[in-house]
């Protein structure tokens, strides 16, 4: 039976939702699972949650609980790692509080803006101290990356480390759900193609039986039948005739024409939550004990098979059945108008051949521009994290599409200096 690794296991509904969808498959049902995370009390709580997740499902897995990375690493065939450097605090509030005080206004702040460069540049090292472990312990492992900035941790890892690595996410399988709630399709009728970047991808294709489904949400816009939630990503459908996959508070900030300090107007028609990451953290704290006790006790525990890819790699890579998956890798050739190496988000065939990309070709260029502004930033922060230089974090942020809209030059310098400095130990040191 196959090794699991959970690093950062304490994300305790995330885990259980992914202990669920592997042992509900019989091929793994015996696996042996190692938990593991820094703290020791939600650590406690997941393993009392996996073994109750095992015994809801009639499975019989070995799982075993550590704090040390590198004993729940020795000899592991998949690590999974879903962590989160720093926190809500200091991490997040600094990512937030911050820029606030020169006006830049902030959604989600995990993928891009100043606040995703700064969380990739807090993360990259850990995740390759991982990867160094890993190629100690576990040389051969699949390491299945769930961590945000997606693109910028995966495009560090692929330049720094040999393990082999797939970035997940699950914004591909949800946004088809949402899109065809809209138009009234039930959502496993529906084919779709998408590729591009993690947070800004497209899809190509969107049909039925061979029929293009993209007049139908045409007709959403036309009939004023748009989700309060959704509406920058169907102006960004109207504007760019392609419909991307991340949610419209994630995207509102990964563009410079959403979120203004001087057009409240733009926010409010759009409906844009600002700070949005910063309440879902103080809701799920506020919860933590109540959902712990539900976790930990004798409540009937209500087990769903989710749609991570996570536990469908595994599957496929044990037993050789094949199945489809969308994937945040290297760029080998696979999107031609993208960078050679940058991280894109394409289909992926999974079976005991391993995991393997679809090369898709070139994109509608002006998809692939858009996505080039991000890429720009992705790439300088991956450049300030491997060279230790301080210059390519000032160079991200000025590249950055939405800092660059608000903020000068000499605020934007500024900014990275204080944004630094309440880092403190959290950032390695820079030159």
């Amino acid at each position: 039976m196959p090794k699991i690794t959970f690093i950062g296991a304490g994300s305790t509904v995330f885990a259980r939702n992914l202990l669920g969808d592997l042992l509900g498959f019989p091929e793994l049902a015996d696996a042996e699972i190692a938990l593991h995370d820094i703290d020791p009390e939600r650590l406690r709580t997941s393993e009392i949650v996996a073994h109750r997740v095992a015994e809801a499902l009639g499975a019989h897995p070995t799982i075993t609980a550590s704090t040390d990375r590198r004993a729940a690493l020795d000899g592991a065939d998949y690590a999974i790692c879903m962590i989160q450097v720093a926190g809500y605090k200091p991490g997040t509030v600094i990512d937030f509080e911050i820029p606030k005080k020169y006006g830049l206004r902030q959604t989600i702040a995990d993928t891009l803006g100043i606040g995703g460069i700064m969380r990739g540049l807090r993360t990259i090292p850990v995740l390759l101290d991982m990867c160094r472990d890993m190629e100690q312990l576990c040389p051969d492992v699949t390491f299945l990356q769930y961590v945000n900035p997606m693109a910028i941790n995966c495009w560090a890892i692929s330049r720094a480390s040999p393990i082999k690595t797939v970035g997940l996410c699950h914004s591909v399988p949800h946004t088809a759900s949402e899109l065809a709630h809209d138009i009234g399709v039930p959502v496993e009728t529906i084919n779709y193609l998408v590729a591009g970047i993690n947070h800004m991808a497209f899809y190509l294709k969107f049909e039925r039986d061979g029929q293009d489904l993209y007049p139908e949400i045409r007709r959403v816009l036309d009939e004023g039948r748009v989700p309060p939630t959704n509406r920058v990503r169907y102006e960004m459908f109207r504007r760019l005739g392609y419909f991307v996959t991340e949610s419209s508070e994630h995207f509102s900030e990964y563009v410079p024409w959403f979120i203004k300090r001087d057009r409240p107007d733009l926010i409010e028609a759009f409906n844009i939550p600002l700070d949005e990451y910063i309440r879902r953290c103080e809701h799920q704290i506020a919860d933590w004990e109540k959902q712990r006790a539900a976790l930990e006790g004798g409540a009937p525990l209500e087990i769903h098979r989710s749609v991570e890819y996570g536990s469908g790699i595994i599957h496929s890579l044990e037993t050789g059945t094949p199945r489809v998956i969308y994937g945040n890798v290297a760029n080998a050739h696979l999107i031609d108008n993208l960078p050679a190496g940058c991280c894109v988000e394409v289909p992926c065939v999974v079976d005991k051949n391993g995991i393997q990309p679809t090369k898709i070709g070139a994109l509608p260029p002006h998809l692939a521009a858009l996505m080039q502004t991000n890429i720009n930033v992705q790439a300088l922060t991956v450049e300030a994290a491997l060279t230790g230089r301080r210059e390519h974090i000032y160079h991200a942020a000025m590249l950055d599409p939405h800092t660059a809209a608000e903020l000068s030059l000499d605020q934007i310098w500024a900014l990275v200096d204080d944004l630094i400095a309440a880092h403190g130990g959290w950032l390695p040191a820079y030159t």
